[in-house]
């Protein structure tokens, strides 16, 4: 086996010895290439923080190579004392000066949309609406109050608008605020606010609905000078091309010579493409942006992952009188660490944090795909996303807070996909949905454990399906043994089969404190789909007078909260972590 030692001390003159370690990853991959290109080889990161100046890049020619942090590759302690191993493309912030309880740093070109600071979030300074008596204009929005006259540079402010559907949450930007002592105008930056007016309509002629035709108030204002009032708050100054102005107020006890502050620079971390046999094992994914919603295009979010990009709008109907507006195509939130046609890859006892799209994502994967016993947190979009792919295992994962700035972000989703399983994972405190399951063919959700989803969207589940499934239950999805409990926002459904959910056996599972434990009314309708063995606290809805393309066998509702807890307590000992990864849970 060749080995190769790399240390944030090193230097890329030595050999990569232990003794004398290399400086970066990206020699370390090139002295790699050399060695029998690369089979076998084992390249160790010691402890501290490994900072990248442009993205990490694998592809075929890196075939073979493990990275593995020191504290997993070491048993005897003969590298060193051990120590958490960081891959980190952040930039750390130095020379504050402090100004009106604020400190203050010139940044040059810098762009981020984080701040941590000794590794903590640090939220943008926000205001929760827009203030005064406001209104919508063709080209934004007037107001009787003359606050926002005070806010900073426009350009800098981004508007934020949640629930323009239960399910979405969008984010554009400003262009201009103007006014005089009676009103203020604010004119929103384009094309995001015509994009916005012609893809945000709907008609829901029943309780609870109504008529919407384009954005409507914001919910929160982030991002402006004036809002820099709550220790823990930044705000980025851009009215200066070149010469930006990181502005942040601290919180109680920090001071700037003992505080670290870094701010995410890389949009991509890791890329690996067309590899095979590679691994990353036991080192922390880190500091890490995506400064699209900051284009003028802005971020017009529609469901999960997906967003408006220009192009065509569709019209839907899925009720007598009720139709919603649609994008025809949809982008989707990008990751930070991206495996595209990749084969028998091993991603395990990682830590995926401080990141702003979606942690990691594969794509196009020809098989032996496994994501083991990692952790996801603080992370601006989704945790784990599989399009594309097959052979792809997802186990025994912590995911949590997660969705930080893009609420319709799963935890886990799969899409397109073959032969896929998700099993034994942990998902909790999430935005929206905790696992996803797009059209595919064998998949399997089993044995995971959710709770506390949809804290902040509608229109979701802990466990959700949506489209066909595969063309018979021989390979269709099975979603057996699954604990969901605690799904949060009204108007949802815990285990939701929706949008012509097809060729799918949900079995054996617990559902407890939902807005609704399960559908079986979707549109378009459900197709092949069996519930058997079930155990919930309510009766789904349309339990009364199910469809006949649904087979009910053995489901059971359990309403007292102890004789539902007594009846699952078998498929509640088995969901979740396995005993050889509840340790995450001490993180």
């Amino acid at each position: 086996m060749n080995e190769l030692y790399v240390s944030p001390s090193g230097d890329d003159a030595w050999p990569g010895t232990r003794e004398r370690p290399l400086a970066t990853l990206a020699h370390a991959r090139d002295l790699a290439r050399d060695l029998a290109r690369g089979a076998g080889t084992v390249v160790t990161l010691l402890a501290g923080t490994h900072r990248l100046a442009d993205t990490f890049r694998l592809t075929e020619a890196d075939s073979g190579v493990t990275y593995r942090a020191a504290s997993e590759a070491d048993e005897a302690g003969k590298i060193g004392e051990a120590g958490e191993v960081v891959v980190s493309g952040g930039r750390r912030i130095t020379g504050w000066r402090e100004q009106d309880g604020a400190w203050v740093a010139e940044v040059g070109d810098l762009d981020t949309r984080q701040l941590y600071v000794d590794g903590r979030r640090a939220e943008r300074a926000s205001i929760d609406a827009l203030p005064g008596n406001a209104t919508r204009t063709d080209t934004g929005y007037v107001t009787d109050s003359t606050a926002p006259q005070s806010w900073g540079n426009p350009g800098d402010v981004e508007f934020v608008l949640r629930g323009v559907y239960p399910w979405t949450e969008a984010r554009f930007g400003v262009a201009a605020v103007e006014g005089d002592e009676h009103s203020t105008t604010v004119t929103m930056a384009e094309p995001a606010f015509g994009w916005a007016v012609e893809l945000y309509n709907s008609v829901v002629p029943w309780e609870g609905g109504g008529e919407s035709y384009g954005p409507g108030l914001p919910t929160r204002v982030e991002n402006g000078a004036g809002f820099l009032t709550e220790p823990g708050t930044f705000v980025l100054d851009r009215s200066r091309p070149g010469h930006h102005l990181l502005r942040y107020r601290p919180r109680p006890g920090e001071d700037p010579a003992r505080t670290e502050v870094v701010a995410p620079v890389l949009e991509e971390l890791v890329t690996v493409t067309g590899a095979r046999d590679v691994a990353f094992l036991g080192i922390t994914f880190a500091d890490a942006t995506w400064m699209r919603p900051s284009r003028p295009e802005g971020f017009l979010h529609y469901h999960g992952t997906g967003y408006y990009d220009g192009g065509t709008i569709e019209k839907v109907s899925f009720a007598e009188g009720a139709w919603v507006t649609v994008p025809g195509e949809s982008l989707t939130i990008p990751a930070n660490v991206v495996f595209e046609g990749t084969e028998r890859v091993t991603i395990e006892g990682c830590r995926f944090t401080r990141l702003g799209a979606t942690a990691l994502r594969f794509s196009g994967g020809g098989g032996e795909v496994l994501v083991r016993g990692n952790v996801f947190e603080d992370v601006c979009g989704g945790g784990v996303s599989v399009g594309e792919s097959r052979g792809v295992t997802v186990e025994n994962n912590w995911v949590h807070d997660i969705g930080l700035e893009y609420s319709g972000s799963p935890g886990i989703a799969v899409s397109a996909s073959e032969d896929s399983t998700v099993a034994h994972n942990q998902v909790n405190d999430v935005p929206h949905c905790g696992i996803v399951l797009g059209p595919g063919k064998s998949s399997r959700v089993l044995r995971n454990l959710t709770f506390n989803t949809l804290k902040v969207l509608a229109d979701g589940g802990g466990v959700y399906l949506s489209g066909p499934q595969g063309d018979s239950h021989d390979n269709g999805a099975v979603i057996r043994g699954n604990v969901v409990r605690d799904t949060l926002t009204p108007y949802n459904f815990a285990l939701y089969t929706d949008y012509g959910a097809a060729w799918v056996t949900v079995e054996d599972n617990a559902v407890q404190r939902a807005d609704n434990t399960a559908t079986l009314q979707a549109w378009p309708p459900l197709e092949n789909v069996v519930f058997r063995g079930n155990v919930w606290d309510a009766d789904p809805m349309g339990w009364d007078a199910p469809p006949e393309s649904v087979t009910l066998e053995g489901n059971v509702t359990v309403a007292d909260e102890k004789d539902f807890e007594a009846r699952t307590a078998e498929i509640a000992a088995r969901a979740g972590l396995e005993p050889g990864y509840t340790h995450l849970l001490d993180r």
